[in-house]
């Protein structure tokens, strides 16, 4: 996250620390991504202010549900997504990193009055960013189409992680399965709602790329694949019926890669 636009932002007005709040993408061509982005989820970019330095928001009708800002070739770094944790004081968090394991990428910095942000490296190695709202109160939709549905860490540190944001973050954790075939804990608020979940993925790799990831909802995934591909992105995992519903994986035409997840309407 670098200088967000604040115009026309509909967010919460509150938020729970530690849990995600935003997410942003790093791409090498920002006008396909708006393009590709805009078929799949039908977001839309508004004209960003002034003082954005090239960042734009997208929106979901009148929502402001993630931003983008172009990939320099000499950054050294693959596009992709960034997820963002929510900070009551940015400063503070970034000080707890490194007796928890994580290590501080990029110290916390001010931008206007739109927030604070800072860039760690938790435990397992994952990249994950941190922000302390000012006018831009993060995701201003959840859980429809379009919109974040969950947010997941894979991890082939899977204790040492999920340790690190019980201390760091002060995540309040609970243990959905610890089978050998499957284990997951979640980030529980104080009413007991699921916020985030760490996998173990050496459950199902014995090495891989430890990374955040969001699904974004979708009332219909097969129908959101196909505009994936007919954009030029990529499936990574085909749709597959699971207990929490219709998941699947794709990537975008530069490899910056996501999840969709079927949400649930009654």
């Amino acid at each position: 996250m670098t200088t967000p636009s604040t115009s026309g932002t509909s967010a919460p007005t509150t938020f729970v620390p530690g849990a995600p709040i935003w997410t942003d993408l790093a791409t090498a061509e920002p006008s396909r991504a708006e393009d590709f982005y805009g078929q799949v989820f039908e977001w839309a970019i508004r004209e960003p202010g002034v003082e954005s330095g090239g960042y734009v928001n997208f929106f979901l009708g009148e929502d402001v549900v993630a931003g983008m800002i172009g990939n320099r070739p000499d950054s050294g770094f693959p596009d992709g997504w960034t997820t963002y944790l929510a900070s009551a004081d940015v400063r503070a968090t970034a000080a707890s990193v490194p007796g928890a394991g994580g290590e501080v990428v990029r110290e916390p910095m001010d931008i206007h009055d739109v927030g604070s942000m800072a860039l760690l490296r938790d435990a397992g190695g994952a990249s994950v960013g941190l922000w302390q709202p000012g006018t831009h109160r993060g995701f201003g939709a959840r859980g429809r189409a379009g919109a974040p549905a969950w947010h997941e860490l894979h991890t082939w540190k899977y204790a040492e992680t999920v340790r690190f944001y019980e201390q760091a973050l002060q995540w309040r954790t609970s243990v959905m399965s610890d089978a050998a075939d499957f284990r997951y804990t979640v980030m529980v608020d104080d009413k007991g709602e699921q916020l985030a979940g760490i996998m173990d993925g050496s459950v199902y790799a014995p090495e891989g790329q430890p990374s955040w990831s969001t699904y974004w909802g979708s009332d219909d995934v097969d129908a959101t694949l196909a505009a994936v591909e007919r954009m030029g992105g990529r499936i990574l995992q085909p749709a597959e019926d699971t207990p929490y519903g219709r998941l699947a994986q794709a990537a975008d035409p530069t490899g910056a890669t996501f999840k969709v997840i079927s949400i649930r309407t009654s």
